[in-house]
Order: structure tokens, then C-alpha cells, then sequence
């Protein structure tokens, strides 16, 4: 069985050499049309796939129900200075300000890419800094192994989702 999942970008030069390898072979599928396409998808076969274990312990539901999801429209994203991994994104939450949230991912997404694009933060994080900017809050991204090498996708939603819609 396979599982098609969108890449924003390459991994890596191994991994430009097995996007090269899978593009030669005729794995990796068409572009879809439209407004809602971004990437190219990738196959993937789903015995090459490995995840993290889940948690044994339970959350009651009370301690659950205190994290804020957000949906959140990226209004500017950028490069960290001096960090090869920080992206700055400027988040339109839905309240009169804007929102700053640092994540780990240039590895995976050019900052470019993922301005105008709509996600899901937690909100109700503690500010955190990092590298001197305090982040407020958290981006949601599915993290995976695949053949041995890391991926990562940022959780994208429909774009008429509107900024600060709760996620239940």
C-alpha cells in the first residue's frame, strides 16, 4: 500500500538523491491543480514508515481541554539569524495583534513558501524564548521516520478556515 504526502522541500542532498531516484522511476506523482496545490506529492510506502511509540499514559480529559489549537494564517515568515533550523512566523490568531511563534523546520520548508498559508497553533503555551525572541505558542507538524531518514509535514488546513477558528 502507499500513502501520497505532499513535500515542500528537499531533505538534504540524500534526500535530493532519492527524490531524483524516486522522479526517475515515476514514483513521485503530478502536481495537482488548482488553487490548493503546493507541492508535488511523494509516495511513500507505508512499510518504510516508522513513528514514535504512543504515550501509555493517559491525560484525563480536563488537563487535555486546557490546550488552545488555533487556527492561524501565516502573515510573514522568515529566517532566524545564526539558526540553520528557526523559521520566525508572524501570525494572524484572530485577536487585534499578531502572534510570534518560533519552530524548528527550515530543514524542511522555505520560509517563503508558508507565507499566506493556514495552520494550526497551540496558543496558550508559556512564551518561550529562543535565540533571544520569545515564542507564543506552538506549530503542529506530523513528524515520521521514513527509510531511515526524518520527515516532517506542517499541518495545513483550507484556506476559508478563518484565523482564530477553535479546533475542538
Amino acid at each position: 500500500m502507499r500513502l501520497e504526502i505532499p513535500t515542500m522541500k528537499s531533505q538534504g542532498a540524500a534526500k535530493n538523491a532519492a527524490n531524483n531516484d524516486a522522479q526517475a522511476s515515476g514514483t513521485v506523482a503530478e502536481q495537482a491543480e488548482g488553487p490548493a496545490a503546493s507541492a508535488p506529492a511523494v509516495k511513500i510506502d507505508l512499510s518504510k514508515v516508522k513513528v514514535e511509540p504512543l504515550f501509555e499514559e493517559d491525560v484525563d480529559f480536563d488537563t487535555f481541554s486546557k490546550s488552545d489549537f488555533r487556527v492561524v494564517k501565516v502573515e510573514a515568515c522568515e529566517a532566524v539569524p545564526k539558526s540553520k533550523k528557526l523559521l520566525k512566523f508572524t501570525l494572524n490568531d484572530g485577536t487585534d495583534r499578531k502572534r510570534t511563534i518560533l519552530s524548528g523546520i527550515h530543514d524542511y520548508y522555505e520560509p517563503e513558501e508558508l507565507v499566506g498559508k493556514t495552520c494550526v497553533a497551540i496558543t496558550n503555551l508559556p512564551p518561550r524564548k529562543m535565540m533571544g525572541i520569545d515564542s507564543e505558542g506552538m506549530l503542529i507538524s506530523a513528524v515520521y521516520e521514513y527509510d531511515g531518514r526524518e520527515g516532517l509535514n506542517l499541518l495545513m488546513l483550507d484556506d476559508s478556515i478563518p484565523a482564530g477558528a477553535k479546533l475542538y
